[in-house]
């Protein structure tokens, strides 16, 4: 390890970081990386686990074994011993743990932002895979849930009954399980972005969203899409139209060294424009890989260029109060001279009557 922050010592907390990092993936665990060699400290669940993977991963690490997650932090004073400066990141650290160390410890901790979480953001092409497996699970079991969607004229389905069969479907093609709450709402709920499903029926007339994802070995997908079941309000296919529109110019804009904060200016004016602007009410989209939300940040505070390699969404949204909501996102591997979509389920053409009628 190079110097961070001015320290030769990095204290790591964040589970995820220390699975980059090393290929742990328990839940207790503490990394110190040094220049010549690194330490992974983590309780008698997990020894014979972290020796395994750390060996693996072909990195230089020293797993130290203690017998209670209550001793890791007394071992981490132990090995920090004599090192000098030590950098942390604060945002993997609970009050708590840094007042218990500080105390503790001889080394003068140094506050550094983002080191490994930063190397995360371009992902390396095993990583990728990962990735577009899960939206491939994604755009499978969308496509077998939409023919249950078919029969909300005849049949009771319910925001449950939808989320239930996606996360089956999503296992059944390969998934090791969703990627976050499975979100479907339908009509005046889906003006709530992070609606929970709820007994509510789904029925001719209502926009549904949809926005689902599924995790393969640690990585994530997510992916959105609304459908519209038989005549809905001319306002809602209207705003369908708008957010669709707002979206593809969106996907259009991604490539390696645009500035994230002017693809959300970009899809946020189309809808402003359109005289929506009030509810579009979320970023316009973020960074995916072994959290559903890192960076970067396609939002208007986050003005840094995007990278090749790098996994971000795209997903603008309306929400209209009383009536419903509209939001469609796409998952999009970011290269120099654009992007591929990774989520390939239809969304241009989602209205369910003419199925529905047959």
């Amino acid at each position: 390890m190079q110097e961070v922050c001015g320290a030769k010592t990095l204290l790591v907390e964040s589970l995820d970081n220390i699975r980059y990092a090393t290929g742990f993936t328990g839940s207790s665990a503490t990394l110190i990386v040094r220049a010549e060699h690194s330490i992974l400290i983590t309780d008698g669940r997990y020894g014979h686990q972290a020796r395994d993977q750390t060996a693996s991963s072909g990195a230089d690490i020293t797993v130290i074994e203690v017998r209670s997650a209550a001793e890791i932090a007394d071992a981490i004073v132990s090995e920090l011993s004599g090192a000098g400066r030590c950098a942390f990141d604060p945002a993997e650290i609970s009050v708590g743990r840094f007042r218990e160390l500080q105390t503790g410890s001889d080394v003068e901790f140094v506050s550094c932002v983002g080191v490994i979480a930063g190397q995360r953001r371009s992902k390396s092409a095993p990583e990728i895979e990962r990735i577009s497996y899960a939206a491939h699970t994604t755009d499978a079991a969308l496509s077998d849930v939409e023919k249950l969607m078919l029969s909300v004229d005849s049949e009771v389905i319910t925001e449950r009954d939808v989320r239930d069969e996606l996360e089956y479907r999503m296992r059944r093609h390969g998934a090791d399980g969703p990627s976050y709450e499975t979100i479907v709402a339908t009509g005046a709920n889906g003006a709530l972005p992070h609606h929970r499903p709820t007994a509510t029926r789904l029925k001719s007339g209502d926009a549904v969203v949809i926005d689902v994802g599924a995790l393969v070995d640690g990585y994530h997908s997510d992916m959105t899409r609304t459908f519209l079941l038989g005549d809905v309000d001319p306002v809602l296919s209207k705003i369908h139209a708008l957010v669709l529109e707002s979206q593809q110019a969106g996907v259009r804009a991604v490539r390696a060294g645009v500035i994230a904060s002017d693809i959300d200016a970009l899809c946020r004016s189309i809808i402003s424009d359109a005289g929506y602007g009030p509810e579009f009410v979320h970023s316009t989209g973020h960074g995916v890989g072994l959290q559903i939300h890192e960076s970067p940040w396609l939002r208007s505070t986050f003005n840094e260029p995007l990278r090749a390699n790098e996994v971000v969404t795209v997903e603008p949204g309306v929400y209209r109060v009383g009536l419903g909501g509209v939001r469609i996102e796409d998952l999009l591997l970011v290269t120099a001279t654009g992007s591929t979509t990774l989520t390939q389920f239809p969304k241009d053409n989602l209205c369910l009557q003419s199925q529905q009628m047959i």
